[in-house]
């Protein structure tokens, strides 16, 4: 456990520090833990210039590649952010088919100092060990505040940046609908036969970023349209460099206190919000009543159950929320809680490598759906289905699951959502589900 030197500074809104920040040390590296000022999504972290980062690519067959996990272990005490990818499972289960994907698997940066925004309190918190970087950012703080409080006009006109948008018909699907019913009903068989009980399939869409695009002004875009509170921007450096994720997730994956407590958030099962009133709250009670809804989410409760049993306490874990209902901008939800403590001799990388990939966006049984949906989906998932994961400096872990997320490499901006399918889905059903899903970030971004 790490203490850090904190300060408190006067409030600003994080928006606009972080875009000071890109201008004078760049986007490199610069990462930016949202949140919606819910009680979960209370805190907003920023941080630039990471002092130190790793870097994990390939599969484990592939020369030179390294394991995820195994470099996870050896990180240094500090406050490391990243992402880990979906086809990290390969480092699990090399046994299972893995496709190749060209961003890292795992890209994860060490920064000191970070700033904290406290959303409800409206406190602004420098924190770091390196003296002389505390007391650069500090200085830096200071002279922007002083500028920023003499510059309203100038600000206004950075928070209004105006970019033209990227058109809906620009976007590319490696997947039609036709091709992803066909699919559905092939799982449905799959689940008929007894040789899955249901899986999560994906789909996914591409465009090219217009050059006056960068990763911050995509995740402006999404973060006003569709606020969440485990959303984040992630921009990698040195060997990732012009990768970037960017992520309006709703749902917590796995959080991990110093004390051992353990916390997963599964979400399953969605309806779309509606202006009226009256029609939004059918669809609430639509989605609360939905048998095929209510299954999917506890199979998935049962999967999580599991994985957290292999390295958790005997007799700990247990489920606080079952199929409770969370409403957000764009969709509403129904989301479990599952918690539990793990055995003294584990620690929050061994959970997440028991956990990997994560039950809500894979399916159960986990390897096997893993195996089918890797037969039916054109191309590997990569950081999509995986996580943004963080450590913080007294060695709480937290991370979400990436859905609602884009990714960027180098030019190309990649857009997947996916649906779980069971027994009773409905190939028609389940497409306009998927519709729900993606088309608000297709929409934020024109």
């Amino acid at each position: 456990m790490i203490v850090p030197d904190r300060q408190l500074f006067p409030w600003q809104e994080p928006e606009l520090i972080a875009q000071q920040l890109i201008n004078v040390w760049g986007d490199a590296g610069f990462v930016w833990l949202d949140g919606d000022g819910s009680k979960i999504g209370r805190w907003v972290t920023l941080a630039v210039n990471p002092i130190e980062q790793i870097c994990c690519r390939g599969l484990p067959k592939d020369q030179h590649a390294l394991n995820p996990f195994q470099a996870l272990r050896a990180l240094k005490p500090g406050h490391w952010t990243g992402w880990l990818s979906y086809e990290a499972g390969a480092w699990v289960e090399p046994c299972n088919p893995w496709k190749p994907d060209q961003m890292a698997t795992l890209w994860i940066a060490s920064h000191d100092p970070v700033l904290k925004f406290d959303l409800q309190k409206k406190q602004l918190w420098l924190e770091g060990c390196d003296k002389y970087r505390f007391e650069e950012f500090a200085y830096w703080l200071k002279k922007i505040q002083t500028w920023n409080k003499n510059n309203r006009k100038k600000i206004n006109i950075i928070k209004t940046k105006q970019i033209d948008g990227i058109p809906i018909n620009s976007w590319k699907w490696l997947t039609t609908k036709d091709d992803y019913s066909r699919n559905v009903n092939q799982i449905r068989d799959l689940i008929a036969s007894g040789d899955i009980f249901q899986a999560n399939l994906t789909a996914c869409c591409t465009t090219i970023l217009p050059q006056e695009f960068l990763p911050i002004d995509l995740f402006q875009r999404l973060r006003k349209y569709s606020p969440t509170p485990f959303s984040g921007l992630i921009i990698g450096a040195g060997k990732a460099k012009h990768e970037a994720i960017i992520s309006t997730s709703p749902e917590r994956f796995l959080k991990v206190l110093p004390t051992g407590e353990v916390e997963t958030r599964p979400i399953k099962g969605t309806r779309p919000r509606h202006s009226d009133p009256i029609q939004d709250a059918d669809m609430a009670a639509e989605l609360v009543c939905s048998p095929k809804d209510r299954a999917e989410n506890i199979m998935i409760v049962d999967l999580l159950r599991n994985d957290l049993g292999r390295v958790c306490q005997p007799g700990s874990i247990h489920v606080p929320q079952l199929v409770g209902l969370e409403s957000y901008p764009q969709v509403h939800h129904l989301t479990s809680i599952i918690k539990g403590c793990l055995q003294p001799n584990k620690t929050w990388v061994d959970l997440l490598e028991a956990s990997w990939p994560g039950g809500s966006i894979s399916g159960a049984p986990k390897l096997r759906a893993c195996q089918r949906l890797y037969e039916l989906e054109p191309i590997a998932r990569g950081p999509y289905c995986g996580s943004l994961i963080h450590l913080n400096w007294d060695g709480t872990f937290d991370s979400n699951i990436l859905i609602r997320s884009l990714m960027l490499q180098e030019t190309t901006l990649r857009a997947n959502a996916g649906c779980g399918i069971v027994a009773d889905s409905d190939s028609t059903k389940e497409a306009q589900e998927l519709n729900w899903k993606l088309m608000p970030l297709l929409k934020a971004l024109t």
